[in-house]
C-alpha cells in the first residue's frame, strides 16, 4: 500500500504537467498551497503573458536564464560549472533555469538540498518537453514569489508600483526582476544603492535581449 502511495505521489507531477500545458489552467505553487491550507491570506491575480509589458519579460529572461530559448529545461553548461566549483571548494551559486525554478515552485520545496536538485532536473526536462516555452514563462511569472504573500507579476506590479503589468517602465521592470532572488528582503519600490546598481545592469541587458526571447514570438 505504501509503495502504491509513493508511486502515485511520484507520478503526480508528471500528470499535472500535462494538465498545466492547457492554457485555461491556472497553476498554483507549493507556497501558495501552504498559505491556503494554513489560512494565511495571499494575493495572486493570473495574467496572460501577452498582457505583460515585453520589457518585463526581457528583463526576467536576461537576468534569470539567458539561454531559456535554447536549452531543453536544464542549462548543462552552467550546471557543470557550478558542480566543478563546488568540488573545488568554492561557494555554491545558482544554476537554475526558469524551467527548473518553475517545477520547483510547482512541485517541490524551497530549502536547498541535493535531493531536491536531483528531482528538479528530470522534472524540468519533462516540463520543457511537454509545455511550450511561452507557456512555461507565463506560469513562472504567475507563481513566482515577489514578496510576503505576493505571488505573480500582476500582484507585484500593483503592490509596488500601483500599475497593471502592461504599464511597467523599463526601470520598474528591472527593479521587479532584481527582487526575484530575494523577494522578502528586496523592495522594488524602495531600492537601496546595491539593488539600484543591479537594476542598471538588468535594464541594459533587457535593451539588448534580441534573439534571447525569440522562442516567445
Amino acid at each position: 500500500m505504501l509503495l502504491l502511495v509513493a508511486i502515485g505521489l511520484a507520478m503526480l507531477p508528471l500528470a499535472l504537467t500535462l494538465l498545466y500545458r492547457l492554457e485555461f489552467t491556472r497553476p498554483v505553487s507549493m507556497l501558495m498551497l501552504v498559505d491556503r491550507f494554513t489560512f494565511r491570506p495571499f494575493h495572486r491575480q493570473w495574467i496572460d503573458i501577452d498582457d505583460v509589458a515585453p520589457v518585463l519579460v526581457q528583463s526576467v529572461i536576461m537576468s534569470e536564464d539567458g539561454q531559456f530559448c535554447s536549452h531543453q529545461g536544464v542549462d548543462w553548461g552552467a550546471l557543470n560549472e557550478v558542480i566543478n566549483e563546488a568540488l573545488e571548494g568554492e561557494r555554491a551559486r545558482g544554476a537554475s533555469t526558469i524551467t527548473m525554478q518553475t517545477v520547483k515552485n510547482l512541485f517541490l520545496w524551497n530549502s536547498r538540498s541535493f535531493i531536491r536538485k536531483g528531482l528538479e532536473i528530470p522534472l524540468a526536462i519533462w516540463f520543457d518537453l511537454v509545455v511550450p516555452k511561452k507557456r512555461v514563462l507565463e506560469i513562472y511569472l504567475n507563481i513566482a514569489e515577489w514578496g510576503i504573500a505576493t505571488y505573480g507579476v500582476a500582484a507585484a506590479s500593483q503592490a509596488y508600483f500601483g500599475k497593471h503589468p502592461t504599464e511597467l517602465s523599463p526601470r520598474e521592470a528591472a527593479l521587479l526582476t532584481v527582487a526575484l532572488p530575494n523577494p522578502k528582503e528586496r523592495n522594488p519600490a524602495s531600492p537601496g544603492p546595491g539593488m539600484s546598481r543591479l537594476a542598471d545592469i538588468i535594464q541594459a541587458r533587457a535593451a539588448k535581449a534580441g534573439g534571447h526571447t525569440g522562442c516567445l514570438d
